[in-house]
């Protein structure tokens, strides 16, 4: 199983401080659909696995948070790609619950849903704690300096899991993987 999980605001979509909280403000990072496309192409499953605390905050509603993955989904599939499954916590971080990222309760759910194996996935994300969760199960991560991406790097850069690879955005990091596919994974 080749499985890529991406996080959501500031690696597939733009990322706003005040929280993406419709399907207006859902605006698809440029590239990163064709980034969907060439990973589907390349034979990964792709997920997505992504904090919603602004649910729990009452910034919107699980309605609203559906309409917005319908518009990914959408958007992915005019490309020529496929998102496999969208996994989100919708909790405040003092709920300790274990699937708010940096916690791996997501990841590790992902995994066992399509049974990959944690050394061969890839996590994608624009924050430290994105990159923890993947870490914290053995897989590999992937920095993107798009969303919050450039601080992460700036302030956190030394706290960044071992071999975590960085790249400008989605769509780098897809072509990357698309040019070093040799059957394990890059």
């Amino acid at each position: 199983m080749k499985l890529i999980i991406l996080d959501r605001d500031g690696v597939i979509n733009q990322d706003r401080d005040d929280f993406v909280k419709s399907v207006d403000e859902w605006i698809p990072i440029e590239g990163s659909m064709d980034a969907i496309a060439i990973l589907t192409e390349a034979g990964y499953t792709i997920t997505v696995a992504t904090n919603q605390s602004g649910i729990s905050r009452r910034y919107f509603t699980l309605q609203d948070l559906t309409e917005m993955h319908a518009k990914m989904h959408r958007l992915s599939v005019q490309a020529g790609g496929v998102i496999d499954g969208i996994w989100f916590c919708p909790h405040l971080a003092d709920d300790n619950c274990d699937c708010r990222k940096p916690k791996p309760g997501m990841v590790r759910d992902i995994l066992d849903r399509f049974q990959a194996n944690a050394a061969e996935t890839w996590l994608v994300g624009d924050s430290l704690r994105d990159l923890q969760a993947i870490d914290a199960v053995g897989g590999k991560s992937a920095l993107v300096l798009t969303g919050k991406g450039k601080k992460t790097l700036q302030e956190k850069g030394e706290e960044l899991p071992d071999n975590t690879q960085v790249f400008d955005n989605l769509l780098a990091f897809a072509q990357y993987i698309a040019q070093n596919e040799n059957g394990n994974n890059a």
